[in-house]
């Protein structure tokens, strides 16, 4: 009879110990769900910045293949938004610059092309600022930093007519020669 008595506490003590971990392994989760949840930018209210648009939880770089949200309303002049600062040069026209790039439809989100095939990138390389690209690529990518990338927002005037629209690019600056 005592080796059975022994027999079920070994076994109470093991189911014991066992919901104990499980119970830690879930406090630590939650714990670290709230830490990380915590934005230091949260705005009045108690709405955290986060909420007002979608972010990932690591820092944007240009080796990824970047997140392209949709825009509103109709363009009428051409828009850049620096989404990652450049340390490079600046671009000047004439040269030829290599980039990574993603374009949608600016109010759709259609995807209209890209450089980018399942995370993996094919850069182009093209000559900026002489007439052989949109107006809207001439225009914007010349003062801007090899190494940055930005978000363009090119009116139809700008690109390839009202056919095509209201377009919206990021692009990815990798060299400049």
């Amino acid at each position: 009879m005592s080796d059975m008595t022994t027999s079920t506490n070994k076994r109470r003590g093991q189911a014991i110990a066992g919901v104990l971990s499980g119970v830690l392994v879930f406090v630590v989760l939650v714990v670290v769900f709230v830490l990380v949840r915590k934005d230091p930018d949260a705005g009045s209210g108690g709405v955290p910045a986060a909420a007002a648009a979608p972010t990932s939880m690591a820092p944007e770089t240009i080796t990824q293949e970047p997140v392209v949200t949709t825009g509103s309303g109709t363009l009428t002049e051409l828009v850049i938004k620096e989404r990652i600062p450049g340390t490079g040069p600046e671009v000047k026209s004439g040269q030829t610059v290599s980039v990574n790039y993603k374009l949608i439809g600016y109010t759709s989100g259609e995807e209209m092309d890209s450089s980018w095939t399942n995370g993996t990138s094919k850069p182009i390389s093209f000559e900026i600022g002489v007439g052989k690209l949109i107006q809207g690529w001439d225009k914007a990518i010349p003062g801007q930093k090899v190494g940055s990338r930005i978000q363009l927002d090119v009116p139809a005037a700008l690109a390839y007519g009202p056919e095509r629209g209201d377009l919206r690019f990021v692009v990815d600056i990798l060299s400049a020669q």
